[in-house]
């Protein structure tokens, strides 16, 4: 099991993907998304805006709507997706990770992941 604080690091890593898409083509594209990450063995959930880029991943607050698209994994799972996003598609159909999400998200989050 990995630490709180390997997995919020590892999630700020994926969210810094976003840094590297051009801020036209990533607010056409996430808008003003947003991105829950639930780690299921240490329950706590993270949450970003996808549109900016450049907002931190903090833990959810009680009572805040849910994201737009929702991951759920353990915490070796989250740290593993950072470092080898493309697996996202083997651990989802594997079971490992679950994604809430509509189809439309589900597409943009590829470009993400």
């Amino acid at each position: 099991m990995r630490s709180v604080e390997e997995c919020r690091q590892a999630l700020e890593k994926l969210a810094g993907r976003l840094a590297e898409v051009p801020p036209a083509d990533r607010e056409e594209y996430f808008g003003n998304r947003t991105m829950s990450v639930t780690v299921s063995d240490h329950d706590i959930t993270y949450v970003t805006r996808l549109g900016a880029g450049d907002d931190p991943v903090h833990p959810a607050s009680p009572g805040e709507p849910p994201a737009d698209i929702r991951l759920t994994a353990t915490s070796d799972e989250v740290v593993s997706l950072a470092a080898s996003p493309l697996n996202i598609a083997r651990a989802w159909v594997a079971g490992r990770v679950k994604i809430e999400a509509s189809v439309k998200d589900l597409i943009r989050l590829r470009r993400l992941l």
